[in-house]
């Protein structure tokens, strides 16, 4: 099935190994075989690299709507892909995927050659939508749907079973943290999913980047922890710019919560400017801060 000696297997589950180690732009692909068919989850680019060596494909399985989950895509045309509803759109359509990142028109223009140039991306026919609890059986092997929705509103997992196998997709445990920055994204609701991931037990925990298989529950949970506190460290962040004086949205996007000065990306003001909003409006739920002509300030 195309596989290299990196490849790591896990049961029936073969994670198919980049020379990035799953960094962006690319991701971890994973192919299920069952005894009737084989699953292609998170076609990356390193699918597109391999082509049809990868091997025979019957279906493929995407966590959700961003470009590094489905830059391989295009290899496999006539095989269905199965997305959660809403995230499909931007499965089927590139100008769906481009419309969730929210960005002005230049940067989209920018990025839209990048998802043609970079990540091969054209957009896909055939693409049906499961939810929460759908079971995709590929034979002796089961693919059971889990919705974990705020990365983005449609971002789902998959429970491998029999092996015990839980793909997390974009929660990804890696230092950088928790990504929200979409349209659809929801701080809230990926705290949630959060929670819901803390009472799943598995032998073992898939990721789309380049923290890859974390073995056992425990090793799993301390993960978890130490990748969801960067979520309070950003309002630690963000209160200590307000602590120095009153600020702008503007302001902190520039300062930013996510990315380091040095990244140029066409989407990064935007997720700057979604996931300031959301830590402003949570905070000032919680009457830390407060807003006062056009700018923000400590309570």
């Amino acid at each position: 099935m195309g596989s290299r000696d990196d490849d790591l297997r896990y049961g029936g589950i073969t994670l198919l190994a980049s020379a990035e180690g799953g960094r962006y732009p690319c991701g971890n692909s994973l192919l299920v075989a069952g005894t009737e068919a084989t699953a292609l989850v998170d076609p990356s680019i390193e699918v597109g690299r391999r082509g049809r060596a990868v091997g025979p494909v019957d279906l493929a399985f995407v966590s959700h709507g961003h470009e590094d989950h489905v830059a391989g895509l295009h290899v496999f045309p006539e095989v269905p892909a199965h997305a959660h509803p809403a995230d499909a759109p931007a499965v089927r359509e590139t100008e769906a995927l481009l419309a969730g990142f929210g960005m002005d028109d230049a940067a989209a223009d920018v990025f839209r050659e990048e998802l043609r140039t970079d990540f091969g991306i054209t957009g896909h026919a055939d693409v049906r939508e499961v939810t929460d609890g759908d079971v995709i059986d590929l034979g002796g092997r089961t693919l059971t749907v889990v919705h974990l929705p705020g990365h983005t509103a449609g971002h789902c997992g998959l429970l491998v079973e029999p092996d015990g196998f839980l793909f997390i997709g974009d929660i990804d445990l890696t230092g950088f943290g928790p990504y929200y920055g979409d349209v659809s994204s929801d701080l809230d609701a990926l705290e949630a999913s959060f929670d819901r991931l803390r009472g799943i037990e598995a032998r073992w925990y898939g990721t789309a980047h380049q923290k890859g298989v974390v073995e056992g529950r425990e090793a799993f949970l301390a993960a978890l922890d130490t990748y969801a506190g960067v979520v309070a460290r950003r309002d630690e962040t963000l209160l200590g710019l307000l602590a120095e004086r009153p600020r702008t949205v503007a302001e902190v996007v520039e300062h930013r919560l996510v990315y380091r000065p040095h990244v140029q990306l066409p989407f990064v003001p935007t997720v700057e400017r979604r996931t300031a909003e959301q830590h402003l409006a949570r905070l000032e739920r919680a009457g830390v801060v407060r807003a006062e002509g056009g700018t923000w300030a400590i309570s």
